[in-house]
């Protein structure tokens, strides 16, 4: 799966010194991630990594523009969001999220992580995530927070697709 394959890479870069798309490749196969090195190109450009010179002197893989900041992790979940996300909506204080086949736990997840306000708890089955509020319009406030993380990814996507 392409998000768990982008985190893992994220993962990877962040705590090693990769130098090559090769030794990319290769700790990807260690960690159970059939991958090939076309793959993995393809991922260095849609996850903006980039060259620089480390302290050693030698070439390693960074994210561009990436910190571990807020801004950071938000464009990430919003990029996971806009992968899986069909459709949301509310009923009452409930937040509905429509995924593609198998990627609710993704979505579940990405929603924890972002810590929407007043969110009591999400469960999430196969193709569709339940989130839970304490009020109906603390769900409300959710799904427009929810439809701007997506636009913020299309709008991302597209940006990069005018730079190619």
């Amino acid at each position: 799966m392409k998000i768990n394959r982008h985190d893992k890479i994220l993962e990877l870069v962040s705590t090693r010194d990769i130098e090559t798309q090769e030794e990319l490749v290769r700790l990807l196969l260690e960690s159970g991630v059939k991958v090939t090195q076309a793959t993995v190109s393809r991922d260095i450009r849609e996850l903006n990594l980039t060259k620089i010179t480390g302290e050693n002197g030698r070439q390693k893989y960074i994210v561009l523009g990436r910190s571990d900041s807020e801004s950071g992790r938000a464009m990430r979940y919003a990029r996971m969001l806009r992968e899986a996300v069909i459709s949301s909506d509310t009923a009452k204080n409930f937040l509905i999220i429509r995924t593609n086949p198998g990627m609710a736990s993704v979505v579940g997840a990405a929603i924890d992580a972002i810590g929407l306000n007043a969110l009591v708890g999400c469960l999430a089955g196969d193709d569709t995530v339940f989130c839970a509020f304490k009020e109906d319009a603390d769900a409300t406030q959710a799904l427009a927070e929810l439809q701007e993380k997506l636009e913020l990814a299309a709008e991302e996507k597209n940006g990069r697709k005018n730079r190619k």
